[in-house]
């Protein structure tokens, strides 16, 4: 049986922060469904193409915009299912045999519960609301991941190339096929604490709530430059 899995991370000056991440795929490629890891890179200076080939890792150049990268990276993937990932989120352990579970009796498709790279209040607060949110509202963010099939990536049209807010326009093309899974999945809280944990949050929901009332995601990234994707 062919390995079923195409992992699929944006990348954009990733190299300082991306090795976590890869390292914590090498339980995919024991259990043997790893089919593939592509990099699609958004014009990086660094030695992120070097990463990719220590690992043997695909890396095709694309546009720069996570909905764009992403949407590149999943039309070269071969797997039946697809996981996206952020460059600086990491799966913990015991991850592939939930995602493996869920990839043989699930249709829908699948996202972890978020954590941060610390433990302070803030960074559990924000967590919890995060969770919280996707739970109640089927609004799971990126740095959660998406496990997906290729099948249901394709009905609803896949990731949006819009440069901004991609995570949420794909969540809401899946409104009621989105299920949580029952493990976690760590991310840098680098951004929160380089502006602040409330500023940071502010200006998160803030963006949220002009692109549900209609604001075109290309303003959006415009006047958020420092809200724009470096994966």
């Amino acid at each position: 049986m062919p390995a079923p899995l195409s992992i699929i991370i944006p990348t954009l000056n990733a190299a300082y922060k991306i090795t976590p991440c890869l390292a914590s795929l090498g339980e995919a490629l024991e259990a043997g469904i790893l089919t593939e890891v592509i990099f699609a890179d958004g014009g990086s200076g660094d030695d992120i193409a070097d990463i990719a080939d220590g690992v043997g890792a695909s890396i095709i150049k694309t546009p720069k915009g996570r909905g764009i990268q992403m949407a590149k990276g999943a039309a070269l993937a071969r797997g039946e299912w697809l996981l996206f990932l952020h460059a600086d989120s990491v799966l913990t352990p015991g991850w592939v045999a939930i995602a493996q579970a869920h990839m043989q009796g699930k249709t829908t498709a699948g996202y972890f519960t978020l954590q941060f790279d610390e433990t302070t209040l803030p960074a559990r607060i924000v967590a919890n609301w995060a969770n919280m949110r996707a739970r109640l509202f089927g609004l799971p963010y990126g740095d959660q991941g998406l496990l997906i099939s290729r099948i249901l990536y394709n009905n609803i049209g896949g990731y949006r190339p819009i440069p901004l807010m991609e995570d949420v326009a794909i969540a809401s093309a899946l409104r009621g096929q989105l299920t949580p899974l029952a493990a976690r999945i760590t991310t840098s809280a680098e951004k929160y604490r380089a502006q602040g944990w409330l500023l940071r949050s502010l200006q998160n929901f803030m963006l949220l709530m002009r692109y549900k009332s209609g604001v075109d995601p290309a303003i959006l990234a415009a006047q958020y430059k420092d809200q724009a994707p470096e994966n």
